[in-house]
């Protein structure tokens, strides 16, 4: 049973089959009604009308000219993220480490020295508090990097170091369950490595570099949490919890979403409210929604998870064959084929609400930096961007967006998750505005050698001979991917029925035409959408009452193929 820690409203969806489109424009209509269910009254918490942006800190701004990112550069661009609307921002890992994603911490306690300085970070941070503005940090508890000093002393046999991390004589036998939790390599040695120095395997879900903690042991735990409240003391208003599910294995066939992982995060979440109880966990649980509902621990576990299943649904319903990999976990429903069906959203918000974790625990989002982006996914193809944007924020819950999503950033290939993450476009001027480098972070030969770091010259004149791919361009054009997110996101912390307590009603038309409507006590929304190349009538779509506030894609009674048209009434 669901428990409820505030006044809330239960979704009942009522059913009805989608059936093979006939030649006249008759309709299907798939239901989510609000029910209201009476509760305990609670102050609601800052991150259910958090609209969340997640930046890449080496990849949007350089203010300093060495081709990096960097905290003032973020500092800098804290009037673009007020204009665009967002309210919150999740910075993913700006500790010092080795590599240059970050997820393999050499420091707890400093800031990755190619972004500048404490005191720039600190500077950061009260900058984005006065613009009205949290951050988050991305935190990795899971593991830390084979360079930090804890794992140099593990490996030396020194106490208390000695059992920080995981040993073992001999490497588990083939077949034993062992491997990565992930995928279907279940070959040992993917997670079990040797040290020359300690004469022992040490366990790295994630590789050699990256040993896991003991998480078992007393001084890690007690580490890990002096680790959270330094830094909720220093402004951050949370964190972003990286790879949750492999906090505590138990050998073999249990690697992933133990009962003592579980557990830990409870722990952990209740440590982390006794220092601040507005502070905010959210957690990557990168598994279908009943895996990653176990997160909510009963309400004592963490705040929310991301739905990792809404972004291939709605992807999938754009692009059939769009990437369904899960890169670092284990999902089921990205697996399934994709069809034109919007029926797959209602399934989606289904099992959102038959979880074991209440519908606001939740944050959906579309793509994040370990993920194909979804301009490259939908091959640059806007319309089908914007569409994608509008399936987003007319679902339920905390919306994240991936730097650059706004603009339809794209990549400029695939096999290396740099594509993915490299930098924001700013304008048509030397490196798009990111930096006054001749050469930006991923021409680096050092991070990446001269091969690989070639594509990006080659991809980044592609994209400014554009002319429509940057910050600046899509800001002077109404009808952009840029100005439609503007609208979303105001719509989303304006209009009360697009957040939790709305009822949502989604009805496919036969004509390829999908309407998503959300109420709550009269204020009303309408999101319509043509999923088909061919322009469509909307002579069904009643409007009563309710104003176009996009309408680009209306040419009289037809809505563009791939458009989309925003109806409300007034407030």
């Amino acid at each position: 049973m669901k428990t409820f820690t505030l006044s809330a409203l239960a979704l009942a969806l009522m059913l009805t089959g989608c059936q093979s489109a006939p030649t006249t424009n008759t309709q299907n209509t798939n239901t989510v009604a609000a029910t209201q269910i009476s509760g305990e009254q609670h102050a609601t918490p800052w991150w259910q009308s958090a609209i969340f942006y997640q930046i890449w800190p080496r990849s949007f701004y350089d203010s300093d000219g060495d081709g990096h990112g960097d905290f003032n550069g973020m500092t800098k661009k804290l009037p673009y993220l007020q204009e665009l609307g967002v309210n919150a921002l999740w910075l993913t890992p700006m500790f010092e480490a080795p590599s240059y994603h970050g997820y393999d911490f050499t420091e707890f306690y400093q800031v990755e020295s190619d972004y500048g300085s404490m005191a720039e970070f600190e500077a950061f941070i009260k900058a984005a508090d006065d613009k009205g503005m949290k951050v988050i940090l991305d935190l990795v508890i899971n593991h830390i990097s084979s360079e930090h000093p804890w794992f140099k002393r593990s490996a030396n046999g020194e106490r208390p170091y000695s059992d920080y991390f995981v040993w073992r004589d001999d490497l588990p036998k083939a077949g034993s369950g062992w491997g990565h939790a992930w995928s279907d390599n279940d070959k040992p040695d993917a997670v079990w490595h040797w040290s020359d120095t300690r004469q022992q395997y040490y366990y790295g879900a994630f590789g050699a570099s990256q040993p896991d903690l003991n998480l078992r042991h007393p001084d890690v735990i007690a580490e890990m949490e002096k680790m959270a409240k330094f830094w909720l003391d220093k402004g951050v208003a949370g964190f972003r919890l990286d790879a949750v599910r492999f906090a505590m294995e138990s050998g073999g066939n249990a690697q992933a979403d133990t009962d003592e992982t579980i557990a830990y995060w409870q722990h952990f979440n209740q440590y982390v409210k006794s220092v601040d109880p507005d502070a905010y966990l959210v957690g990557e649980a990168w598994a279908d929604i009943p895996v990653a509902a176990k997160y909510y621990g009963d309400g004592k576990g963490l705040d929310q998870g991301f739905d990792f299943e809404v972004g291939y649904k709605i992807l999938g319903l754009l692009k059939p064959d769009a990437s369904g990999e899960a890169q670092f976990g284990t999902m089921q429903s990205n697996q399934q084929k994709n069809t034109v069906n919007a029926n797959v959203l209602k399934q989606n918000l289904q099992q959102r609400i038959d979880s074991s974790a209440p519908l606001d625990f939740f944050a959906p989002f579309l793509t994040n930096h370990d993920q194909e982006r979804v301009a490259y996914q939908l091959a640059e193809h806007d319309d089908k961007a914007k569409l994608a944007a509008a399936m987003l924020f007319s679902s339920p819950g905390t919306p994240y967006i991936y730097y650059g999503e706004e603009i339809g950033l794209t990549q400029g290939g695939t096999g290396h998750d740099v594509y993915k993450r490299a930098p924001m476009q700013w304008d048509n001027n030397n490196q798009a505005g990111f930096t006054t480098a001749k050469n930006s972070w991923v021409e680096q030969s050092e991070l990446f050698g001269d091969d690989f770091a070639s594509w990006w010259p080659a991809f980044l004149a592609e994209q400014l001979a554009a002319a429509d791919r940057s910050v600046a361009a899509q800001q002077a054009q109404p009808d952009s991917i840029w100005q439609l997110y503007k609208l979303l996101i105001a719509q989303k912390k304006q209009r009360p029925e697009l957040g939790i307590k709305g009822s949502y009603t989604l009805t496919q038309h036969n004509n390829g035409l999908v309407e998503i409507t959300r109420e709550l006590n009269g204020s009303k929304s309408v999101f319509v959408l043509n999923l088909t190349a061919n322009p469509q009538t909307i002579a069904n779509i009643a409007r009563d009452g309710l104003t176009a506030n996009w309408q680009h894609d209306l040419n009289g009674e037809q809505l563009a193929g791939y458009g989309l048209l925003l109806l409300n009434n007034t407030l």
